[in-house]
């Protein structure tokens, strides 16, 4: 099915959908992939006496095969999760777990990670700073990218871990995965990467980019709410402590009974993502070329945050001097946008993620983050291009009256 095709959400009176980053909708494919699973193929997959049983497994096998040839990997290395916090979590608590318990005396207490990773990452951290595992947090530039030196200057003796996500939630930028994986490999310390912006959207191999650990969220690229899955590599061998006992499923990694539709359609938004992401990829490129070309020459004084080039064609994040974000968004109700990260939307403090790149609150507060996906049309990007700006035009006009006489 073409995006074109796709009865979008400019039908039946529902905004324009501008927010997949937060999460993007189930691709139809998907869901025809996944029906046969809610109905007559229910069976366990974990049921090892009869067809119910056996027909979950195999499907859920060929899910992870999916998954596996998407990012270079062996499907022996693919571990069902709920999602990118759950896998983000048993990666980095797990590694650090495992690896400081086993070598007390070399004293490896020690993690490195970004100040703009996602909040699941951070929190991670700081708990295992309350079991004495320390975290190096490192800054990163105006454009949003870590500087390799830093990152180098940070390792040491006793550093397990290195966790940086591959592409920013909120503007959008890619981190140099293969050169982080390098210096990892270097130094001889695992490589850990958020990968849910991710996968789907660019180019990933685990071998050329030396990746130990990969997280993947099935909403982030049309795929099913509620799963997700861990890459954990296997040669050479990365061990981690489980996060929850139960019956051994996945092998022990992450125990619990799979929900055989939900692995289904990761796998099968893993199979469309493989086939058509570098076509997608050119097509969102111009879809947000079109967006800036309109919407820039009738807004003065727009800041795009975050490198232009080293990003995913389907993320802006813009400021609007002049223009509080939220009070925006407010007065768009035809869009579906968002000021940032879905997971801190209830918090009134500002981006900590545009704060890192040095923005003031001022210029922070006015920002807003454009997500382009799938089934985005051209007539969606001119519908809300024209709404974005007369409505930036009129909130401007109103602040200028209301602003006393010199």
């Amino acid at each position: 099915m073409s995006p074109d095709q796709f009865h979008g959400s400019t039908h039946k009176g529902r905004p324009v959908y501008l927010d997949n980053q937060a999460t993007t909708p189930l691709d139809p494919r998907v869901l025809e992939a996944m029906m046969p699973f809610f109905t007559e193929k229910f069976g366990n997959p974990h049921s090892q006496n009869h067809l119910y049983g056996w027909e979950a497994e195999e499907a859920i096998e060929a899910a992870r095969g999916k998954i596996a040839a998407l990012i270079g990997a062996s499907e022996k290395e693919i571990i069902f999760t709920s999602g990118a916090t759950e896998s983000n979590n048993l990666a980095i608590k797990g590694t650090a777990r495992l690896h400081k318990s086993e070598a007390p005396g070399a004293q490896k207490n020690h993690v490195v990670t970004c100040v703009t990773e996602h909040k699941c990452v951070l929190e991670s951290c700081t708990a295992l700073e309350r079991e004495g595992i320390t975290t190096t947090y490192l800054p990163v530039s105006a454009n949003g990218l870590i500087d390799l030196d830093q990152l180098r200057g940070a390792i040491s003796e006793k550093t397990i871990l290195v966790s940086i996500m591959g592409v920013n939630n909120e503007i959008g930028v890619i981190q140099p995965l293969a050169e982080i994986g390098t210096l990892c490999r270097e130094h001889d310390v695992f490589f850990h990467t958020d990968a849910a912006q991710a996968v789907g959207k660019i180019a990933l191999d685990v071998d050329t980019m030396g990746v130990d650990l990969m997280s993947i969220s099935g909403h982030k690229f049309y795929g099913p709410m509620g799963v997700g899955a861990l890459y954990i590599r296997r040669r050479p061998r990365v061990r981690l402590e489980p996060m929850v006992s139960g019956g051994g499923q996945e092998q022990g990694i992450r125990t619990g009974t799979l929900a055989t539709p939900l692995c289904v359609g990761l796998g099968e938004a893993a199979e469309i993502a493989t086939r058509e992401m570098d076509t997608e990829a050119t097509r969102l490129g111009k879809l947000r070329d079109r967006f800036l070309e309109k919407l820039l020459p009738r807004i003065d004084n727009v800041t795009i945050n975050g490198d232009m080039e080293k990003r995913i064609p389907g993320n802006l994040n813009l400021s609007f001097p002049g223009v509080q974000a939220d009070t925006l968004l407010a007065g768009l109700k035809n869009l579906a946008l968002s000021t940032g990260s879905a997971c801190a939307s209830g918090s009134p403090e500002p981006s900590y993620v545009l704060e890192a790149l040095g923005l003031s609150n001022d210029l922070s507060s006015t920002s807003v983050r454009v997500g382009l996906g799938r089934f985005t049309t051209e007539q969606e990007i001119d519908f809300a291009t024209e709404t974005i700006a007369a409505e930036i035009d009129r909130q401007r006009r109103n602040t200028d009256r209301r602003a006393p006489a010199a």
